[in-house]
């Protein structure tokens, strides 16, 4: 089977979730004996040297085609977005440069299937039907208005909150339209491809959760000898997580500190992350390292034996809380960062939904600390066990070869 698939990102290197998503998937189904050829963006935000590619990534692909983009949020293109149709968050990946290529790919080469990886792709869905017949399958993260939703819902300052608002609206109307246009839904969690159904999707849908190739993660069982302590990583230029982690250091981290001996604490809390906002680095708080960003997410998550995922926004599934598992942290997280990873408080992970439910369960932490070797080496087979990436795979390649048999029965 021949897959075309698009990204609105270079999917290298892997320290994101959405990138780690697609590089995960792409390399499931090479093995599982598809042929892979990547069209993507190479955005001024991330870029990528494509010259430095390791071998082991060129790998996974028959060929490599990326496009320059530059989607630097500025204030003028926020400003100016107030007069157009689409959000800001689509107009930052709408290029004649990208739409182009796509044309001179897809006159050279027949393709089964065009796999979008977001919902930013959508707009090139036209495009792809007048140069093929390919399916067009759309690979949704997340269900990104959700995000903005719960975002504006959090954030206190009033102009910003009616521009998010204003901004989730012209993102929901384009979800929504567009979502309508693929053959296949590929929705991240089973509350995802829910959602997507009341609001009006009626096509096939598949649900493709995050796979993990548990070979790849090495835990470090040594670091629940250790005092505990506890890590924060993610992505720092992603709103959830700024809003996520200002949370914890306001409500919780504030009161773990008026109550522990500067000298002597019980605990420390290291934050590390890419696209870090000022605030962040310049933060002075006690028993608070911040790392900025580091040359081996694993390394450091192995580091801590409890992960802090502090997360009232956002949609589809934390990778870096499949990844915590899969190293055999212990997950401190809330419901909602929880949300299309069916782990059971007290048994794979620990659940807070206050800042009291946090204080609670970083006091068990300290006074338990016999118990979290336990919950960590669960929460490793519960992601081996739910989150394979092959098993996944498969899954999709059943998925388009049952849409392709059918269109050749109904030709």
């Amino acid at each position: 089977m021949k897959i075309l698939q698009l990204c609105k990102k270079f999917p290298f290197p892997p320290k994101d979730g959405e990138v780690i998503a697609i590089n995960t998937l792409s390399k499931s189904l090479t093995a599982l004996g598809a042929e892979v050829t990547l069209l993507t963006m190479n955005t001024s935000k991330h870029p990528v040297n494509v010259s430095d590619l390791p071998a082991g990534f060129k790998s996974i692909y028959k060929a490599v085609y990326d496009v320059p983009i530059y989607n630097h949020i500025t204030a003028f293109g926020a400003l100016k977005n107030l007069f157009e149709k689409e959000s800001y968050h689509v107009t930052r990946f709408i290029s004649d440069d990208f739409s182009q290529k796509l044309i001179e790919i897809l006159r050279g080469e027949e393709f089964d299937v065009v796999q979008l990886e977001t919902v930013f792709l959508t707009p090139y869905i036209d495009t792809i039907r007048q140069h093929s017949n390919a399916i067009v399958a759309l690979r949704s993260h997340n269900v990104e208005h959700e995000i903005w939703k719960r975002v504006a819902e959090v954030t206190n300052f009033l102009p910003k909150r009616w521009y998010l608002n204003f901004l989730n609206k012209k993102l929901r109307r384009f979800e929504l339209e567009n979502t309508q246009k693929c053959d296949i839904l590929l929705p991240i969690t089973e509350r995802d491809q829910r959602i997507f159904r009341l609001l009006g999707f009626r096509g096939h849908s598949v649900v493709t959760p995050v796979g993990l190739h548990s070979r790849d993660y090495l835990p470090n069982k040594r670091s629940f000898e250790l005092p505990v302590t506890l890590g924060f990583i993610g992505a720092l230029d992603w709103m959830p997580n700024q809003e996520g982690l200002r949370w914890f250091l306001d409500k919780v981290w504030s009161q773990i500190s008026a109550h522990q001996n500067p000298q002597k604490p019980f605990f420390q809390l290291h934050i590390a992350g890419r696209n870090a906002p000022q605030w962040l680095k310049n933060l002075k708080a006690d028993n608070v390292v911040f790392h900025g960003e580091v040359a081996d997410a694993q390394q450091f998550m192995n580091q801590h034996s409890v992960a802090i995922v502090p997360l009232f926004s956002g949609s589809g599934i934390r990778v870096k809380i499949l990844e915590a598992m899969m190293l055999g942290r212990v997950v401190l997280t809330t419901s909602m960062g929880l949300e299309g990873i069916p782990a059971q408080d007290g048994d794979e992970v620990l659940i807070a939904n206050s800042d009291y439910d946090f204080i609670e369960k970083i006091e068990f932490c300290r006074k338990r600390p016999d118990l979290l070797r336990g919950i960590g080496e669960r929460a490793r087979r519960f992601a081996i066990d739910h989150f394979d990436s092959l098993e996944i795979a498969g899954r999709v390649l059943a998925a388009y070869e049952s849409h392709l048999e059918k269109r050749k029965v109904n030709a």
